[in-house]
């Protein structure tokens, strides 16, 4: 491992160190134990609220994205050398293709799920929006405000001076690494991954909660049917399986 590695790998575990009592807090004792996972059950109690806390948490979402990015990627870590304010005025541009030269599955996948966690912040910390899938004015205009939130993120995990891939790795030094895709499809794609998770949740989660009380399915359904919560919750500081208003041991009503 280099030294550049080493020194990404210690930021990382510093910030878990940081991050982790809080979700631990909430965590059930043992392994998933139902009883102990009440998390926020009426909100977002154990969050700050509004638009501090919302910022926040997608800061800790964008510090994990490009911390992953200089540890598993080396055309990231080729680049952290150099002139690093010269190298990043120069990365910033305006795009001039459509496409950046990564994959179908990083911008048509990946990026959306990421914009989704970055939306699900936005809604966690929106006191207004409904926590489930609902065709009713309010859940539209939330998850439209999550939308733009998520534009914001993706700027600035494009171009932004904090943490993006133009200030580490120096992307968009190469002309043909900047494209209109991520701007785009992240936002975009984005709604459309958080309104399909959120109906997942209702229609499938919920639909298996109401038929087993094991605390190990209910987190398993709820962590991999909606993966871009679990990112969203995780950096929160919440524990990955976590909903509001519907700890692990909720019992469904009588039919």
């Amino acid at each position: 491992m280099t030294r550049q590695q080493r020194i990404v790998v210690c930021s990382l575990v510093v910030w878990s160190f940081s991050v982790a009592p809080a979700a631990l807090a909430q965590a059930p004792a043992g392994a998933v134990q139902a009883s102990n996972d009440t998390g926020t059950a009426l909100g977002t109690a154990n969050q700050s609220p509004g638009w501090a806390g919302a910022l926040k948490g997608t800061l800790t979402l964008l510090v994990v994205e490009n911390m992953a990015r200089a540890i598993f990627q080396e055309k990231t870590r080729q680049e952290l050398g150099g002139n690093f304010f010269g190298d990043y005025v120069r990365s910033v541009r305006v795009p001039g293709q459509w496409g950046d030269g990564d994959a179908i599955p990083t911008n048509y996948i990946g990026h959306p799920l990421n914009g989704a966690a970055a939306g699900f912040i936005w809604i966690d910390h929106d006191p207004r929006a409904p926590v489930e899938f609902k065709n009713t004015q309010s859940y539209w205009s939330s998850r439209l405000k999550a939308t733009a939130w998520a534009a914001g993120y993706s700027l600035q995990f494009e171009v932004g001076p904090l943490v993006s891939e133009a200030a580490i790795g120096n992307v968009g030094l190469d002309p043909t690494t900047a494209g209109w895709v991520d701007h785009v499809i992240t936002p975009l794609g984005g709604l459309g991954m958080i309104v399909a998770q959120d109906a997942i949740d209702r229609y499938v989660v919920n639909w298996i909660e109401e038929r087993t009380r094991n605390p190990y399915i209910r987190a398993t359904a709820r962590m991999l049917l909606n993966p871009s919560r679990m990112l969203s919750n995780g950096v929160s500081g919440e524990v990955p399986w976590h909903r509001d208003g519907r700890p692990l041991d909720w019992v469904p009503p009588p039919r």
